[in-house]
């Protein structure tokens, strides 16, 4: 398979994932996100009538109209096309290294894999937080501890396959994936200990409003990683099928 082909279906597939994914977000993420910021207000405003400083009202950039529809739409786009396009040139390094996987499967696993790691092992320690919510000031600190667990999810999951293959033939494929699996959940207990979680959402904060918020980002990243996965391994499958299809059949002798 052309590796232009690939790329190509991958941000196809992208995009494709992005739409998914904004409905998500659409339904179940921006309320939480107009919680989030009405809470942030009505705190500033009874610090100033408290007696502390006073509240600045700085002038809105950018309404919040905006911010939910073209540009929550603009920014999932792009997010989705330059996420397929990495996709797809994961799984041609994944493709035919895997055993048997056809093209479906392939794309699943990479999916999967490509899900746990850069979005479910910085999740679990350093779970989203609502806009305008939280420390100004931790800002730069925790977005460079969450990119550096993530990178750490990526390597640690891409040693982890590593690991697997060389284990299987030694201990058969399922007896593999349980000693890898545990191995990984165990250096991720380590590293999550070890690592500093600092304090960005105030402790009166409504717990369920954060509960939601921090699941709804969840689910849009497992919705996006899901379609990618799947409508890439469709698409990919199409065109092998196409490709084999015509292919010249050898004559008899």
């Amino acid at each position: 398979m052309a590796m232009r082909a690939l790329l190509v279906r991958g941000m196809i597939a992208g995009l494709g994932a992005a739409a998914v994914a904004l409905l998500v977000a659409w339904i179940y993420g921006e309320p939480q996100v107009g919680l989030a910021i009405s809470f942030e207000e009505a705190r500033s405003a009874a610090h100033h009538h408290g007696g502390g400083a006073p509240h600045v009202h700085e002038p809105e950039v950018v309404s919040r109209t905006v911010q939910k529809t073209t540009g929550l739409i603009t920014a999932l786009a792009f997010y989705g096309v330059a996420l397929g396009g990495l996709f797809a040139i994961a799984f041609a390094v994944a493709y035919g290294r895997l055993g048997a996987l056809g093209a479906r499967a392939t794309a699943a696993l990479v999916a999967m894999a490509g899900f746990v790691a850069v979005e479910l092992v910085p999740f679990l320690k350093y779970p989203a937080t609502p806009p305008a919510v939280g420390s100004p000031e931790t800002i730069g600190s925790r977005t460079a501890l969450y990119f550096g667990m993530m990178a750490l999810g990526v390597l640690a999951t891409a040693a982890a396959v590593i690991v697997c293959r060389r284990l299987a033939p030694r201990l058969g494929l399922w007896n593999a994936a349980i000693v890898t699996a545990a191995g990984y959940v165990v250096l991720l207990g380590i590293v999550f200990r070890a690592t500093p979680k600092p304090d960005a959402v105030p402790a009166e904060f409504p717990a369920s409003v954060l509960w939601d918020f921090r699941i709804a980002s969840l689910g849009l990243q497992f919705a996006l990683w899901t379609t990618l996965g799947l409508l890439f391994g469709y698409l990919t499958e199409r065109a092998v099928a196409r490709q084999r299809a015509a292919r010249p059949v050898p004559a008899k002798v």
